[in-house]
């Protein structure tokens, strides 16, 4: 089927997103932490460094089959769908999103990337306190908020997040967006690869590996956000440690702002290959 205009310019916009990615140019800064890392974790056996990965990877599934179970996650889908009737009364379920057009889903999933942009925002300030409990915990709650974030807007785009097949690209979206900016590319020739490469959307045959010494960087920052937010919390204006405050919530956004972004470019292009019929060439 042929791209309306519209359509055309939507994917003329995510190309040039696209060619950007590849277009970055690392700072040495960068490139020499990326070696510190690598040289790092180069220190541990490989048996360790093995069952590390394969641990996180285990825990990223059994994570993402929790919050797509979650009563919260369902409720975030029937507003989708209630969103998605007010334009097509028809719409019952979340295949049926794709008869909506791809303004009209641009919208609804811009209205969940607001939503969890203004969240993350609110979580990195209230970590920004300084509570050693609160600093503990965002890690854990920046993952499950971008975990979640990523199934809405699959689910915005008519995919559901809960066969083999999508479950990992949706995972596999979670760790490219999170991936430092120069590494992005890489991982989104992968995922559109993967995408036009499979024979089946319910099994997964591809490379199940999620995560490794490179995107171990997002976690490290932060880290080191919360070293910095425990040296600044005494720094009162008021009674309100305004800078830490501010570094928290301003690097959650970042991050959060990083994979949605990510995320709805590559459902985006989902939605556009489907409808255009043509999987073989991008």
């Amino acid at each position: 089927m042929a791209l309306t205009d519209r359509e055309k310019h939507i994917w003329n916009e995510i190309s040039g997103w696209e060619e950007k990615l590849f277009q970055y140019e690392p700072t040495d800064l960068e490139i020499l932490y990326e070696e510190w890392l690598e040289q790092a974790f180069l220190l541990l056996p490989e048996e360790i460094r093995g069952k590390f990965f394969a641990k996180l990877d285990s825990w990223l599934f059994h994570l993402h089959a929790m919050v797509q179970s979650s009563q919260v996650q369902q409720d975030a889908r029937e507003r989708i769908l209630a969103s998605a009737r007010v334009f097509n009364q028809d719409v019952h379920s979340i295949e049926d999103m794709g008869s909506l057009s791809i303004d009209q889903l641009k919208y609804i999933a811009d209205q969940q990337i607001a939503r969890h942009r203004l969240y993350s925002f609110a979580q990195g300030g209230i970590s920004g306190t300084g509570g050693i409990v609160l600093l503990g915990s965002d890690i854990p709650a920046m993952t499950v908020l971008n975990l979640r974030a990523v199934q809405l807007i699959a689910m915005t785009y008519g995919i559901e997040v809960n066969t083999p097949f999508e479950m990992t690209m949706a995972l596999k979206v979670f760790r490219a967006g999170g991936m430092p900016r120069r590494l992005q590319g890489y991982g989104w020739e992968e995922l559109i690869n993967e995408t036009k490469e499979a024979e089946d959307y319910y099994f997964y045959e591809g490379k199940e590996e999620l995560t490794d010494a490179s995107w171990l960087e997002q976690p490290l920052k932060q880290i080191l956000k919360a070293a910095a937010i425990t040296l600044l919390r005494k720094k009162l204006f008021q009674g309100v440690p305004l800078l830490s405050v501010a570094i928290g919530a301003g690097s959650n956004y970042r991050m959060t702002r990083a994979i949605t972004e990510f995320a709805h470019k590559y459902y985006q292009c989902r939605y556009l290959l489907k409808k255009r019929g043509d999987n073989n060439e991008r």
